[in-house]
């Protein structure tokens, strides 16, 4: 019987523990999640400001796509470019509708998966997934690289 009480108590308490790690672990995931959002908030609002503030400063991006010979290929492009080709659109214009499908972190790095749907003037265009890269730079989460896939078929 004493067996069996240890037993229960090392179990509640290896449990306790683990919801304590978890607990922590998502509060940062909860904030790299933020970051995302935001950047996709920002997007909607056509703010280049908002969209500058979610990346480090030498953060890229990159989208995977078919040429016109349906050959794949990778188009790399600067968040400065991306910013300004945002402001261009109308506010509500540009609607990247994701779900957060994975985020793994270890120290100052994460990792969020996160498949979408675009919507171009209340129109669907596209779908894929983002795979970014985030660092933590001064107890700040910021997205340090995006890769993306594209296209118009197998959306869910």
């Amino acid at each position: 019987m004493k067996h069996r009480k240890l037993a229960t108590a090392a179990v509640i308490i290896s449990s306790i523990s683990w919801h304590a790690g978890v607990a922590q672990t998502t509060a940062e995931e909860k904030a790299v999640a933020t970051v995302i959002n935001n950047m996709f908030d920002a997007m909607r609002k056509a703010d280049s400001v908002g969209i500058m503030q979610a990346f480090a400063s030498n953060a890229h991006m990159e989208t995977i796509t078919k040429t016109k010979q349906q050959t794949d290929t990778v188009r790399g492009n600067t968040v400065a470019q991306f910013a300004s080709s945002i402001t261009k659109q109308k506010a509500g214009a540009l609607d990247e509708r994701i779900s957060i499908g994975a985020i793994h972190i270890d120290g100052n790095m994460a990792t969020a998966w996160t498949p979408y749907q675009f919507y171009f003037n209340g129109q669907f265009s596209h779908c894929g997934v983002n795979s970014f890269q985030l660092v933590k730079l001064n107890g700040d989460w910021k997205i340090q690289y995006i890769i993306d896939t594209r296209r118009k078929d197998n959306c869910l």
